[in-house]
């Protein structure tokens, strides 16, 4: 999950009022079938959480931003397991409610993203890219650097364009590459006879040698994808939980 919002000036506070037991940030999502969903009462305070509701009676997520008073501990452990054998954060904030503690709710201004979703972690990465500056850092052997990259220290492209905004982390080592824009290349990756377009490619993983241009992917740490030339021709994987892979 990633967040950028202004905080209220209503906060928890030990002191004079307003003084409350909880702060959740809340915002609007298009699915709320999907999330935890606060209902708020003519006060403005939380009366009500369901976790992914068939029928919701918001709009407003929780987005998995919370503060607690001490009293979070006696809730948790008033609660019990849910279905799916967990102590859930919604009923530990539920039973807050019930036992006439205030649960303030806060909209979030700015933009969230739950990067739980592939599409969602790519918009999230475009989105702070689009704030970086250009600044080179790196050696540069007959490569192009075109627009607002940053090339840290240590990283080496040889022979190599990267178009921003883009970023290519310390110790990566790209080669006869094409780096688009929107893409985050991690500490200590290799991408050598690539092209990678729009996509995260996390600290030490690797692609090498592949036909077409690998784009709108996430690769996680020490993922390595490689094209070979030997027969017979077949694709080989290794696939981590809640991995997904689209031939095209």
């Amino acid at each position: 999950m990633l967040c950028l919002s202004r905080l209220s000036p209503r906060y928890i506070t030990n002191g004079s009022s307003p003084r409350n037991d909880s702060l959740i940030l809340l915002t609007p999502v298009p699915d709320p079938e999907n999330y935890g969903v606060a209902e708020l009462d003519g006060a403005g305070a939380v009366r009500r959480l369901v976790e992914k509701p068939k029928e919701p009676a918001t709009d407003l997520a929780l987005v998995g931003v919370y503060m607690f008073t001490p009293g979070i501990h006696d809730a948790a452990r008033a609660i019990e397991p849910s279905g799916r054998g967990e102590l859930e954060i919604t009923d530990a904030i539920q039973h807050l409610v019930d036992t006439g503690a205030r649960v303030e709710p806060h909209i979030v201004e700015g933009w969230w993203k739950d990067t739980g979703r592939l599409d969602d972690m790519l918009e999230a990465n475009r989105l702070i890219l689009e704030t970086i500056d250009r600044q080179i850092d790196g050696v540069l052997v007959d490569a192009q650097v075109e627009g607002r990259v940053i090339v840290e220290a240590g990283a080496t492209l040889e022979r190599t364009t990267v178009r921003g905004p883009a970023i290519i982390g310390a110790g990566a080592h790209l080669v006869d590459a094409y780096v688009g824009p929107y893409t985050a290349v991690g500490r200590h990756c290799v991408i050598e006879g690539a092209e990678v377009e729009h996509s995260i490619l996390l600290e030490g993983s690797s692609v090498r040698g592949l036909d077409g241009r690998m784009e709108s992917s996430l690769l996680g740490r020490d993922v390595h994808i490689s094209r070979s030339d030997r027969q017979p021709r077949a694709y080989r994987f290794m696939v981590g939980d809640n991995s997904e892979i689209a031939i095209l």
